[in-house]
């Protein structure tokens, strides 16, 4: 069985949870060419000049001068950036930025369920003051320089909310309460997908009753959390279709299915190709 590529930060800084590279000096000899892989921690990617291409879960996104890539861990993206590119590459784990004011929690999962942001050049250079802090904190890493990277995150990540418009093509405003929840959920199937399949084990995870989760997803998005599961489903069988060789049969097992011919009929009916053509025609 063959498992998707997870890349881990190797420089030994990273035992901090942390790194920030700049983009200039990371390609100042070659092109950066990476195949189909995924993270275990976050990665954020600013471009202040930018030449490439960037697929995240098989939607690709221009790479342009003045843009954001933001990537959650798990997700699968492909990057090929060419070399006269300047920006900063910050990766971070949880065990480094864990917010525990929900407010500043809200930030980052609202920022990193919106993998890309198209900048002015006004708006960038409200970045880049921040960054060049950032760089100088964990190069320089004087006392308490943690601290100072953690602060500088969470007012960049807020700036960035303020650019993003709201992830998952949100539809209303809806409550501050509402979305909030949304993103948790988000966070979750994320997470549990591959052993939590049902709606009631999502609402009971989040406290809340089936009726009151559906209400908050309909309001939201205009779907149920059905369908989000659904969606999950479908994102993570891609995933492991175009991103390993392994058989259908071995897929299923590994996402939770007991019989594989239920899956291929599930995939078939939301994609309307059977796993092994969606594979040939896409990878």
């Amino acid at each position: 069985m063959i498992k998707i590529n997870v890349r881990q930060i190797k420089e030994p800084e990273f035992s901090a949870g942390f790194s920030i590279r700049n983009i200039g000096t990371l390609l100042s000899e070659k092109d950066m060419v990476q195949e189909l892989h995924r993270h275990n921690f976050f990665l954020v990617l600013f471009l202040e000049k930018g030449k490439g291409e960037h697929s995240i879960d098989f939607t690709n996104y221009p790479v342009d001068d003045y843009s954001v890539f933001f990537m959650r861990p798990g997700q699968v993206h492909q990057l090929t950036l060419q070399q006269g590119s300047e920006g900063y590459l910050i990766q971070f784990n949880r065990e480094f930025y864990a917010p525990k004011e929900e407010t500043v929690n809200f930030v980052l999962r609202k920022v990193s369920n919106k993998n890309y942001c198209s900048l002015s050049v006004e708006n960038f250079r409200k970045f880049s003051s921040q960054l060049s802090f950032i760089f100088e904190e964990y190069t320089q890493k004087k006392d308490r320089y943690k601290e100072a990277i953690k602060a500088s995150l969470e007012i960049l990540f807020i700036e960035l909310a303020r650019q993003s418009k709201n992830p998952k093509e949100i539809t209303n405003d809806g409550s501050k309460y509402s979305q909030e929840q949304l993103e948790e959920l988000l966070e979750l199937l994320q997470k549990h997908i591959v052993t939590h399949k049902q709606v009631t084990q999502y609402a009971e995870m989040m406290h809340l009753t089936t009726f009151q989760l559906n209400k908050i997803t309909k309001e939201i998005i205009g779907k149920t959390c059905s369908q989000l599961i659904n969606e999950q489903i479908i994102l993570e069988t891609k995933r492991n279709l175009l991103a390993t060789s392994n058989q259908v049969n071995q897929i299923a097992l590994d996402l939770g299915f007991e019989d594989p011919s239920y899956f291929i009929r599930f995939f078939k009916k939301y994609t309307h190709f059977s796993p092994e053509v969606f594979r040939k025609n896409f990878k």
